[in-house]
């Protein structure tokens, strides 16, 4: 399955970066190419693929291949994700939407360029997810919710019919967002969490 697809190179080698790399494979679209990591992680091994750059190297890397995914996870803010999501775009670089193939997408649902979903994601018919987010495994996206740009919904999230989700905003695991909710930009919603 590895030599398989277009080349592709992962920024960020922590543990988000692990599920990428088997939804990646499961999907059979792209060669990873190699992952972005910390200086003390380079050459390093990650599920047979090679940590060989840094940030260091980012330059170099944009001049050798087009193809980008950001692997890195998303805590308490989204700024490192979007930092490195406006470089890529600076330099012409393309960041695929993601799709694994055990999650369900509707074909009247629309992703922004650099979204990953997860497995067992399910996204409905009309909802709207922005750029450069992550759904992540089993979250559900609802019929006219619209999830803004550089996001994460975590695992199991629901974020009902008709929700507005802000840009730059984590909506932990298990959280359950009440229809028609509106959540600013920026918001961190704690997991379990109850969004009336």
């Amino acid at each position: 399955m590895r030599d398989k697809g277009v080349e592709i190179v992962l920024i960020g080698a922590g543990g988000h970066c692990r599920s990428v790399i088997d939804v990646i494979e499961q999907a059979g679209e792209y060669h990873i190419a190699g992952l972005v990591g910390l200086p003390e992680e380079k050459g390093g091994v990650i599920q047979g693929y090679e940590v060989f750059a840094t940030d260091d190297d980012m330059d170099m890397l944009i001049r050798e291949y087009s193809c980008f995914h950001i692997s890195l996870g998303f805590l308490r803010s989204p700024e490192k994700r979007t930092g490195i999501y406006k470089r890529l775009k600076e330099a012409g670089a393309i960041l695929p939407v993601i799709i694994s193939p055990l999650a369900y997408v509707s074909r009247h649902a629309s992703l922004g360029e650099g979204t990953i979903v997860m497995h067992q994601a399910l996204v409905n018919a009309a909802a709207t997810i922005g750029r450069n987010s992550i759904i992540n495994s089993k979250a559900l996206i609802e019929h006219d919710a619209v999830v803004g740009d550089h996001c994460h919904i975590a695992t199991a999230a629901v974020i009902n019919g008709g929700v507005m989700v802000g840009d730059g905003s984590f909506i932990g695991s298990n959280a359950v967002t009440k229809q028609g909710a509106v959540i600013p930009a920026f918001s961190f919603v704690k997991a379990g969490a109850i969004v009336k």
